[in-house]
């Protein structure tokens, strides 16, 4: 990887749909040079994926809660368990397995407190391997991005 790819990455990361001609006039590379070059990163998992970030609040997810959990017990089986079922939950939108005083830290949005709470009961409460999780409600999202470069 080189400098003409960092900055194809760069562009790609703000704006996923920006042509071939428009990433070769920013980075001074012909349109099927920029082309090889994308084709090159997507096959290699340099580019995992190409999303579209949605507004939580114009789907009327307005709460986003950061949560911190901590597991009863930390075997491999229950680990893999609680990731599976953080992945398939769809107020989910970010789950780390982490060091430190909680195992995980979760990104959740919902639409209000009710959905919340029932979010709480069925993934915490009912949940044997969960001993606890303290919840803090994002007042501002002064910056959400998954940007590296």
């Amino acid at each position: 990887m080189d400098d003409k790819d960092l900055e194809i990455l760069k562009l790609m990361q703000g704006n996923t749909r920006l042509t071939a001609d428009a990433l070769s006039a920013e980075v001074g590379l012909s349109p099927p040079a920029v082309q090889k070059r994308v084709k090159r990163l997507r096959d290699s998992g340099v580019i995992q994926s190409e999303i579209a970030v949605l507004s939580p609040a114009k789907l009327g997810r307005e709460m986003t809660v950061i949560v911190e959990v901590v597991l009863e017990r930390e075997s491999r089986m229950h680990l893999d368990a609680f990731k599976q079922r953080m992945r398939s939950a769809p107020q989910v939108q970010q789950c780390y397995y982490t060091t430190g005083e909680a195992d995980f830290i979760l990104i959740v949005v919902t639409k209000d407190v009710k959905e919340y709470e029932a979010f709480t009961q069925e993934y915490f409460f009912d949940e044997a391997n969960v001993s606890r999780f303290n919840t803090s409600v994002v007042m501002d999202r002064v910056k959400v991005s998954l940007d590296i470069l």
